[in-house]
């Protein structure tokens, strides 16, 4: 299923149209199709393994745990010790999933675990990406979110 938060296509529009001021892919061709490689990895995994865990029952949720885990050691790996995933600047890979943060306390709750323990790299890599007003006034609260989502499985009797 495609991921509701984000189309990339308007991101990539984006960047095209206003690359001038801060651009968000790289210009070398080869990091640039890494980068939409990375995003697309994002866009393709990261909303139907969360949905394992937010909207299914204890079984299913475990495994999807462990693949959001698997997933997200894979991202931090990426990111490496670079302050974004483009380098030194904030870029469509950063935009790709920076989206899915503000799921991360919902994950966290119905998965019992911590990404923080599974991935600090990753949790400090967010906490720098909200430090931008541009980031942090775009995304919805967590415990909106998680609010949100204990709603709607209780609507579903999953609670």
């Amino acid at each position: 299923m495609e991921n509701p938060f984000l189309s990339l296509i308007i991101v990539e529009y984006i960047d095209e149209v206003w690359n001038h001021k801060s651009p968000l892919l790289p210009t070398d061709p080869y990091q640039r199709a890494q980068a939409r490689f990375w995003a697309d990895y994002v866009d393709k995994k990261l909303y139907d393994i969360g949905k394992k865990i937010i909207w299914s029952t204890k079984g299913e949720q475990e495994t999807g745990k462990k693949e959001l885990i698997e997933c997200l050691k894979l991202l931090e790996g990426e990111l490496g010790d670079n302050p974004y995933f483009g380098g030194e600047n904030f870029g469509f890979v950063d935009v790709s999933l920076v989206t899915f943060s503000c799921w991360f306390h919902t994950y966290e709750s119905y998965g019992n675990f911590s990404i923080e323990t599974e991935c600090p790299k990753l949790v400090a890599w967010t906490k720098r990406c909200l430090e931008k007003e541009s980031v942090s006034s775009s995304l919805a609260d967590p415990h909106k979110i998680h609010d949100f989502a204990s709603g709607v499985r209780k609507r579903l009797g999953i609670e």
